[in-house]
């Protein structure tokens, strides 16, 4: 049986255990807010991909705010319709190279699959390596056994935030880019204040990658002590808690355990609202 080596796997790694059974692919992508429209080329998807749509899809349909974690049920019976057994070990890829894929990631550990990992590059790696892609994702697949099993606190609220803002050991950790945590730069998206929280720190999202891939361990968390010093509880942020999930993988990676996803993000803190807001 094939087992994932770590939480992060190379194209090398896929490539060799593309035919095993148990791995299960999932294009996890999704277009950045603000990007230019795609392309009018063809799609470009792995081998045996199924798409997980954290967008439109596997999330709170009901939430006003974008791609909220979604109920157990609806996790589940997604997740099964994407031929995921509680045996599977999942790879999570996105078409950007490491941009959306870790948020997939994040949601499946949170619901309980820790056998899931991040394809390094992802699909831009994939085709620079020459390896084969297809034209569209798998057709549906026999439903499969995965079970939800929600751990608590891996994803957090604005209480849960607001608190932690004035805690010591609780590093709150924004990966929007340096311009709009200091609010030289408007936010993409509309009703937004800019700026940042009280007392948290930036470390943007592209400051753990190099080239399309994550940095070394130990270059990440060189970086993460640079920003944050010696604490070691950490609760990621960023515009709507996707890249916010690109630093918690890469925390994973640098070997700190306590960790957490604020999901509402900028989207619920920037809007409106008497929660603070500074500029400095």
């Amino acid at each position: 049986m094939s087992s994932l080596p770590t939480p992060l796997v190379s194209i090398s790694w896929l490539s060799a255990h593309l035919g095993d059974a148990e791995v299960v692919i999932l294009d996890a992508s999704m277009k950045p807010i603000g990007a230019a429209a795609p392309s009018s080329a063809p799609p470009v998807y792995l081998p045996r991909a199924q798409v997980f749509d954290f967008d439109t899809r596997i999330c709170d349909r009901d939430s006003p705010l974008p791609h909220m974690m979604p109920a157990p049920e609806l996790f589940e019976r997604e997740v099964r319709a994407l031929g995921v057994n509680e045996n599977s070990q999942v790879v999570v890829y996105d078409k950007v190279g490491i941009f959306s894929s870790p948020r997939a990631w994040w949601m499946l550990k949170a619901m309980g699959h820790d056998a899931v990992a991040v394809l390094d590059g992802g699909l831009p790696a994939w085709v620079a390596a020459g390896l084969p892609t297809e034209s569209s994702a798998r057709a549906p697949i026999p439903a499969g056994n995965f079970v939800a099993r929600p751990r608590a606190g891996l994803f957090v609220d604005a209480d849960h935030v607001a608190a932690a803002l004035s805690t010591p050991a609780t590093a709150v950790v924004d990966a929007r880019s340096e311009g709009r945590f200091h609010g030289r730069e408007a936010e993409p998206r509309q009703g937004l204040r800019g700026g940042h929280m009280p007392n948290a720190s930036n470390i943007p999202f592209g400051a753990v990658q190099s080239q399309g891939r994550m940095k070394p361990p130990d270059e990440i968390r060189a970086l993460f002590a640079q920003k944050i010093g010696e604490r070691e509880r950490l609760v990621f942020s960023c515009g709507s808690g996707v890249t916010a999930c690109t630093l918690a993988l890469a925390a994973e990676l640098a070997g700190y355990a306590n960790k957490a996803v604020y999901d509402g993000s900028w989207s619920e803190w920037g809007l409106p609202s008497p929660r603070p807001v500074v500029t400095d």
